[in-house]
Order: structure tokens, then sequence, then C-alpha cells
């Protein structure tokens, strides 16, 4: 992404690109709102499609990487879909058992930056599973308006009983340490928040992405170290911690939580101009060190 030309963009930009991204207006409204905006040099072609994702941005981490070895799997969820399917990636260097990361995409499907996710999780030597929404309807379609639609038609408490099936199918994988944390990003910041409330013998550390909390009445469950990641500029989430905060402290629950200065909802995904690269790579070097501290002892 130009910096030059992230920099431009005026911040009403994107926050429309939030609630389009989140399903709050459509996309024709959405490129209607960009029209207004009088930015000298930048077309409404520029600024779109300088918002909208271009997933060849986002591969760090190339399926071929020799240090990895990436397939997919799939498990039981009898309380959800019946079967889901996930991406697993593993390191293809590490001997012994291995921590293992559950990773949870946004709200339309697996698309290419979770998956590069998950492949820089292996790389950094965890045993990494990000399971698709959506595959009982044939899994992410290669576009993320599509995957938007599909998401949002299944029930969500299946969708939710999907991942807690997920977790508990990663922390028994037979190359794991018995550890398992889990990250996710939007969508899957609530779910990371969610699984460490529903399921807290089976998470062992949490890092949820700009993720709204868990129900109010399920956060005294949670026993995992948490961490969490906002971007300043991301008031929608940011205003859910003014009353999370203090039921985490109520119940001494080990929590850290970073507020990353000037950034966007969505500022860890490399695909679109919400892309923070100081913010992003701090955030992720935190994550990884967080997992390594509570995963790996």
């Amino acid at each position: 992404m130009d910096n030059h030309l992230q920099h431009q963009i005026p911040q009403e930009a994107f926050d429309w690109y939030d609630e389009y991204a989140h399903g709050d207006i459509d996309r024709r409204t959405f490129l209607s709102r960009l029209s207004t905006l009088a930015v000298a040099g930048l077309t409404i072609g520029t600024v779109s499609s300088a918002l909208l994702p271009n997933y060849a941005l986002a591969e760090q981490v190339k399926f071929t990487d020799p240090d990895i070895k990436a397939s997919y799997a799939e498990f039981d969820s009898p309380d959800g879909h019946g079967t889901g399917r996930g991406y697993l990636v593993t390191p293809a260097n590490v001997t012994g058992k291995t921590p293992t990361v559950l990773v949870v995409h946004e709200n339309r499907g697996l698309n290419p930056y979770v998956k590069d996710v998950a492949r820089r999780v292996a790389k950094a030597g965890f045993i990494a599973f990000a399971p698709d929404a959506i595959h009982p309807l044939g899994g992410y379609p290669g576009n993320d308006d599509e995957g938007r639609k599909l998401q949002g038609s299944l029930d969500r408490a299946k969708i939710e009983q999907d991942f807690i099936a997920a977790a508990k199918f990663l922390k028994a994988h037979e190359g794991g340490n018995g550890k398992l944390g889990v990250v996710g990003f939007c969508f899957g910041g609530y779910i990371s928040n969610m699984l460490a409330a529903v399921i807290p013998d089976v998470i062992d550390a949490s890092v949820p992405f700009y993720g709204s909390p868990p129900k109010a009445e399920l956060i005294a469950n949670i026993k995992a170290p948490m961490m969490m990641q906002f971007g300043e500029l991301d008031k929608r989430i940011a205003g859910t911690w003014v009353d999370y905060e203090p039921a985490l402290k109520a119940n001494n629950v080990n929590y850290q939580a970073f507020v990353y200065p000037k950034a966007n909802h969505g500022f860890h995904n490399d695909s679109t101009a919400r892309y923070d690269e100081k913010a992003a790579e701090l955030a992720w070097s935190r994550t990884i060190k967080f997992f390594s501290q509570h995963l790996k002892a």
C-alpha cells in the first residue's frame, strides 16, 4: 500500500468502509458516499480500490515455504453444522510436541489473508488451524461480498458451536502439546473472546484483535490470559471496552490491552488501505511472544 495514498484518504472513507464491511450499508451506498468526497488528485476508483481487499498484497508466507506444511482437515461438529473444515498448517522442522493456535477469520469466511496469518503462526513454531465458518455452504467463494452474505445467512449459534468444536479438535491434535491459543480478527476477535468465556478449560491464551466482548454473564468464566488489540480510530469496538475492562478486573482475569495510535479497525489486515504496518507488526510480535510465554511452558 502506497503510504502517501493511505494518508490522503479521509477518515470518513475508512469509517464508511467499516460500515460496509460489517453489512450496515451495501456496496452501492458505500461507493455513493465515496463519490461525495472532494479529495485533490484522487478519484472514486482510486479510493475504492485502495479500501477494497487486494489479497495479493497479503501474502507474507507462501504455501510452498519449506518451513511449513499446509493442508486441510475436517472435524466433527455435532452441535453446529455437523462437519467443519479448516486450513491446517504445521511447522516442518519442529521436533516434539508443539503448541496449537486456532486462527479465526472475519465475517466473510476463510479468505486468503487469514490463511496467510495461519501460515505466519506455523512459521513461528505453532500448529495453526483456521476453520472456515461457511464450509457448510461450500466455503469461501473467492470474494468478500459473497462471503459476507453467505456467513450472514448461517445460524450464528451454530457457527459458534463449530468454532467450539474446532478448538476441541485442535487441542487434541496428535502433534500438539495440549496447550491451545486462539487469535481472531473482527468477528474472529469476538470468537476469541467468546471461546475463552465458554470453554475456559480448553483455551490457554486468547488474543482478540478488535473483537467485541462475550455476553456479560460469561466473563466471570474466563481463566486464560488475554491480550486485547485495538485501533485508536475504531470507535465502534473501542466503545465496548468501557464495560468489558471493569468486568475483567472484577473477575481477576489476567489481561493486557494495547491501543495503537491512529490505527483503524482492521489495521492488521494487509490487503486494504486500513493496514497500518507499524501497528500491525508490533501487535503481531506481541501476539507471538504472548503465545510463546503461555503455550510453550
